[in-house]
């Protein structure tokens, strides 16, 4: 039984029981003195909505409102009040976090009112004893190999072309229209580079291109593909797809020579031993990405073998709607919207989202749980120097992209938006990769306690004042200028 405070009256007794379905359910009774109050209320508020002869609007008597719409458009109307003043007091003092907006199950009794309550509990997460996990981390840079072949992709970028109406063969561009029913297959003017080597970068899958050799423009073959379980893109995982190719044009390559001239052309340097070492930085980027993609997906797996999970269906279905939401722009930047797939992949929206959806969700949904409890487990925090590094690397992308931050729509209001929804995300993605960096920590066996982390950081702290005076002012000008400090201070509580 939950009660108010010491000075108040008891107006509440809360009976509570959380179920297997984590969710609680809560008996609420009133006591029908407080009932009284808003059922008057209730009365005042039809009145001044209605009209009843012989009273102004709101001033008519509770009997006189009675007669006119009678004790049930009343207790309706009291219902609505009372659930809209006393619902949040309600959770807080039969101590619930809501995971969502609860229901209203059933109004038991009036006499004295009672009634129940469903509300989906805030989703759990246990992480059992993840900071025995090891996981080696052991990327390489790429060899000499890696980076001539990155040299050839571009000197193929600045090759020319010229169509010819025979086969593909190795060295070609050719450009090819993609169906399958598979979404993330379905391409429309695709090129296509047939390489001698194969790349791990290869689209859809290594060794796609060389399927085109032979193919002459106008024709179309059918290809079988088989992506294994632990594929990169989450929704071709162990998937079984049939792609219908068709060649519109092969068009054979002339390359340039890899002399200065061509350097100077590339805007990577003046010289070819600058342009072979920007490449050589990309391609050891490139490459270390790839490998902490598939090396944190493998760490999280194991933290997900000896984590246990508590949320409602409901957490699960609304990031379901998040997979679908997805899914749906990608199929509009190929001129296709859900129910057109639906059909071609001739399945309803129902066994899609079962079979489909509901697994992808359980997986990124679960992901993030992970992350978050890790987040508030460690104490991890964004700080403003991060942030806004961050946001302004975001701006710079969203800039290249072609968004200008003036011509957003809704005056001066519309770019704050914009710009908290850029600092939040930017929040989002220093505290994810933040946490990962102390996931690996922990699988390295190098793994740091928050109060040591803290004190070693104390120190710093310190020190900050012995700086100029001039330097210090213009770093707090840098913060204060940064973007939406509260955002990131919520995310981080």
């Amino acid at each position: 039984m939950a009660r108010n405070d010491e000075n108040q009256e008891e107006t509440l007794k809360i009976e509570k029981t959380v179920e297997e379905t984590h969710e609680a359910r809560l008996v609420v009774e009133v006591e029908p003195e407080k009932m009284d109050i808003y059922k008057r209320r209730a009365a005042r508020k039809i009145s001044e909505r209605g009209k009843i002869p012989g009273f102004r609007p709101g001033k008519a008597p509770y009997e006189m409102v009675v007669r006119n719409y009678g004790e049930q458009a009343i207790l309706e109307q009291a219902v609505d009040n009372f659930i809209d003043a006393e619902y949040s007091n309600i959770l807080k003092e039969a101590d619930v976090e809501p995971g969502a907006s609860g229901t209203l199950e059933s109004i038991d009794s009036l006499e004295p009112p009672k009634f129940t309550f469903r509300v989906p509990l805030a989703p759990e997460v246990d992480l059992g004893d993840y900071h025995s996990i090891r996981l080696p981390y052991e990327w390489a840079a790429p060899d000499e190999k890696a980076v001539d072949a990155a040299i050839e992709e571009l000197r193929q970028m600045y090759a020319t072309t010229e169509n010819v109406e025979r086969e593909a063969q190795e060295g070609d561009y050719v450009l090819v229209d993609v169906k399958s029913e598979t979404a993330e297959l379905n391409r429309t003017g695709f090129a296509v580079f047939i390489r001698k080597e194969e790349r791990d970068t290869e689209w859809p899958y290594n060794g796609f291109a060389k399927e085109l050799i032979g193919v002459k423009p106008g024709e179309t073959k059918t290809i079988q593909h088989s992506f294994p379980a632990d594929w990169e893109v989450e929704e071709l995982q162990g998937k079984d797809a049939e792609l219908e190719v068709t060649v519109k044009t092969v068009r054979a390559v002339s390359l340039p020579e890899l002399d200065d001239e061509f350097a100077k052309t590339t805007g990577a340097g003046e010289t070819m031993e600058a342009v072979r070492e920007a490449v050589r930085k990309d391609v050891e980027n490139r490459s270390k990405a790839e490998y902490d993609d598939k090396y944190f997906v493998d760490l999280i797996e194991k933290i997900k073998e000896g984590a246990t999970f508590k949320y409602h269906q409901h957490s699960l279905d609304h990031e379901g709607e998040h997979v679908l939401e997805d899914l749906s722009q990608r199929l509009g930047q190929q001129n296709m919207d859900l129910d057109t797939y639906f059909k071609v992949r001739n399945t309803t929206r129902e066994q899609f989202v079962e079979e489909e959806v509901k697994p992808v969700a359980k997986k990124r949904f679960e992901r993030s749980l992970i992350l978050d409890e890790l987040v508030r487990r460690e104490q991890i925090e964004v700080d403003n120097e991060a942030l806004d590094a961050e946001f302004n690397q975001t701006l710079s992308a969203m800039a290249m992209q072609g968004v200008d931050l003036s011509k957003i729509r809704g005056g001066r209001q519309g770019q704050q938006r914009v710009a908290q929804a850029v600092a939040m995300e930017s929040a989002n993605r220093v505290l994810t990769r933040r946490a990962l960096d102390m996931l690996k920590s922990i699988a390295m066996g190098e793994y740091v306690p928050p109060e040591e982390r803290q004190t070693d950081a104390a120190p710093e702290a310190e020190a900050a004042p012995a700086e100029e005076p001039a330097e210090s002012e213009e770093k707090a000008d840098k913060t204060e200028s940064g973007p939406a400090e509260s955002e990131a201070e919520s995310k981080s509580e």
